[in-house]
């Protein structure tokens, strides 16, 4: 099984940020709680909708754990994302294990990528299946990213990795063999072809796709090169 902790915390202008606020805290809890992984969410895009740049959430996966450490995990999590809370921010988060993740969830975190959803139906949702979720401040709307991101995440194909393996320590061009060694499963071009071998140019770290569960990353030719196309 695995256990999905899901954050939204729907940034002002001097707060961290959801991507960095996730690492920080797959960081703390990683020592008492295996992390698989990070991935990042897009949502909708919308006037009705408040956020600071992106309106993302982040995903942390985790290996199993017992009912009483889900717990205990979700009150680690929450008195992290509290300590850091930045006023003007409306933070959420969510926990689930997979198992509770049934299809309404993965629907709903579908449709906040397409529609404006409500605090109201993301709480009754979770109450419905065990979902762990709360707002940690502000107007809470985090809420609503949070529990999208956890049904987006354990759908298996949405999304990219943050973190995984050790694809943070591959900085700048890498050859796809060396690309293979962090963790990423494959390296295929937009029109799908697999590739194996050659140089490929990328922005920061390699930032894969999250395909049928598996990071993929994804390039596109260029001038006579592999360039990384990074999606969201």
């Amino acid at each position: 099984m695995t256990i999905y902790l899901g954050i939204d915390d729907t940034d002002s202008l001097e707060s961290i940020g959801t991507g960095r606020l996730a690492r920080s805290i797959a960081q703390e809890i990683g020592g008492r709680f295996p992390v698989i992984a990070i991935t990042r969410h897009q949502f909708l895009v919308h006037p009705d909708i408040p956020y600071t740049s992106h309106n993302s959430g982040a995903v942390i996966a985790l290996e199993d754990i017992s009912d009483c450490e889900m717990q205990l995990l979700f009150d680690m999590a929450s008195s992290l994302m509290l300590s850091r809370f930045v006023e003007g921010s409306d933070p959420g988060i969510a926990l689930a294990r997979d198992t509770m993740i049934i299809a309404p969830v993965i629907i709903f975190g579908q449709n906040a990528q397409k529609l404006v959803l409500t605090q109201e139906s993301a709480r009754r949702l979770a109450t419905n299946t065990g979902i762990h979720l709360a707002g940690l401040g502000g107007t809470e709307g985090g809420v609503i990213g949070a529990l999208a991101g956890v049904g987006l995440a354990a759908s298996g194909c949405d999304g990219r990795f943050l973190q995984i393996g050790t694809i943070r320590d591959a900085v700048g061009d890498q050859t796809v063999s060396d690309i293979l060694k962090t963790g990423i499963e494959s390296v295929m071009t937009t029109d799908g072809r697999i590739i194996t071998e050659g140089k490929v140019r990328v922005r920061k770290f390699p930032q894969p796709v999250c395909i049928m569960g598996r990071p993929i990353a994804i390039v596109e030719e260029q001038e006579g090169e592999w360039v990384l196309v990074k999606r969201d």
